[in-house]
Parts: C-alpha cells; structure tokens; sequence
C-alpha cells in the first residue's frame, strides 16, 4: 500500500464504492490484496466485482470471500450470451443466496460488435429480469448500440411487475437515460464521463436525479484521467468520483456520501451485509 495504514486512510478520505469492476480478470491475477489497499488508501472502501460467465462463478466467488471489501454478482454478458449456456432463473436465484452476492448481471444487449446474436441476447435478458424481480437484487446492465430495444424491454418488463436496476457504465442516449430513471432505475458513471470530449455524456448526468448515481471503473477498462491508456483499477473511481462532483456543482465530500446513501439503498443486501458485519 502506498502511504499510512488503512486505518489512517479511513479517517481522511471520504468513502465511496466502486459499482462495477472486473477482478476476476488475468490482469488481477496474484495483485487482488494490493488492489484492494490501493482502493482504501483512495477512500474506495468496497467494491462489487462481476463475473460475466457463469462457469466463472466460482473464481469471482472466491474473491469475495477472502476479501471483506469486496461482493459480487454474476450473469451472462451479452456479447457471451450465443457462446455460453444460457443463464436459468432458477440457477440465478440459487447463486443469490450466498450472503455476498449483491447483483444479477451483467446482462443486457449490445449490438455494437455481435448484433448477430440480438436475439438470444434478448432471451438472456429476459431471464436475468426474472431473476432480479425474484430475488429483489439490482439488474445489472450493459447497453451498447441497442437503445431502442433496450428502453422498450425495460419499460414492458416492469410493467409486467417491479425491479431495481443499474445501468452500468452508462454512455448511451439522453433518450435512454430518460426511460431508465422514469422507471426509478439508477446511471452508473465511469471513467469516460472524466475524459475531456465527454461533455454531452456529463450533461445527460447533470441533467439526472442526484440521488440515482453510482460510479464505477469497469476495471480493468476505461481508465479515467490521469491514468487514461492504463489498467484501471478500483482506486481510480476516486478520479471519476471527484470529476463527477464537479459536474454536479458538489464538494467531493458532499457527494461522496450521496453516492455511498444511493449504493446502499440500491445494494441494500451489501449494506445489510456490512451492518451485521
């Protein structure tokens, strides 16, 4: 860990949490302890970390177990859902039920790379719906080229019966945008929303409800400023944090704890989690 202890760290940082990241990646491999010190010396306290197959369950289960910062969620990414076997709702709920599992997803449809496979894509997204109405756990989304289908998708599920959800890493359409929060959903903001010519994006942010915000790293993608073109990691969601309080107009520390109030009213098992902790 690079400065104090853990301990000082704490009491001089405000805390925030990284939504969304990856540290079940080979880019992780053997570093999970100096990634997490990294974190708290940046006042990123937890962090949810995403398994994006479910044959890596296990492995992304692990992580969290041995580290007390860290939960997890699991799903099918949509670029994987015509590649591996499809997720059941039953096999999700049953996943669920490990105190640490937070999430249902990565889910959701991208068109930007294998719209080829939209259809299954959509068949997956439709499980992991059911999955997160049945347990009560957030939907996690990814979205990329398929506003449409998605604002359409989501407005028709939960007519059909109530569910919380974060669109992750959120870069889409001031459309889109707009049907998530109708639908009370939360907009996760990563390091894109920190780079120079992402204004438009900021303004769709600006624009939101302040208490329907998260952010994330996505690591170990996007990398906000200063470290733009390098593995990203959990103690980077400070960078994004702090960027992301000046679009709001915010002191950081302000709106580090607004931040923390959204994540666990969303991540409300995290949170009851910790509190019995």
């Amino acid at each position: 860990m690079r400065g104090g202890s853990i301990e000082q760290t704490m009491s001089t940082q405000p805390h925030i949490t990284d939504s969304h990241c990856h540290l079940d990646f080979p880019d992780f491999k053997g570093r999970i302890d100096e990634v997490v010190a990294n974190a708290a010396e940046a006042g990123v306290m937890r962090m949810v970390t995403i398994c994006t197959k479910l044959k890596n369950e296990p492995d992304v289960r692990a992580i969290a177990e041995a580290h007390a910062p860290i939960f997890y969620a699991a799903g099918t990414h949509p670029m994987s859902a015509a590649s591996e076997p499809l997720a059941t709702v039953d096999g999700l709920i049953a996943l669920a039920q490990h105190p640490k599992f937070v999430g249902i997803g990565e889910t959701g449809l991208d068109y930007h790379y294998t719209a080829e496979s939209a259809e299954v894509q959509k068949t997956s997204l439709h499980t992991h719906i059911d999955a997160a109405r049945e347990t009560g756990l957030p939907l996690i989304i990814h979205a990329r080229d398929a506003d449409d289908d998605m604002a359409r998708i989501l407005r028709a599920e939960y007519n059909r019966g109530a569910f919380t959800c974060v669109m992750h890493c959120f870069s889409s359409s001031a459309e889109l945008a707009t049907a998530a929060l109708d639908l009370g959903f939360y907009l996760s903001m990563s390091g894109i929303t920190a780079f120079p010519k992402s204004q438009a994006l900021r303004d769709i942010f600006a624009a939101a409800p302040l208490d329907r915000i998260l952010v994330e790293t996505d690591a170990p993608y996007l990398a906000p400023p200063p470290h733009r073109g390098e593995q990203n990691e959990p103690a980077y969601t400070a960078h994004t944090a702090r960027r992301a309080a000046e679009t709001f107009g915010m002191d950081y520390t302000e709106f580090a704890a607004q931040l923390e109030l959204n994540f666990d009213r969303l991540f409300a098992k995290a949170a009851a989690f910790e509190a019995a902790a």
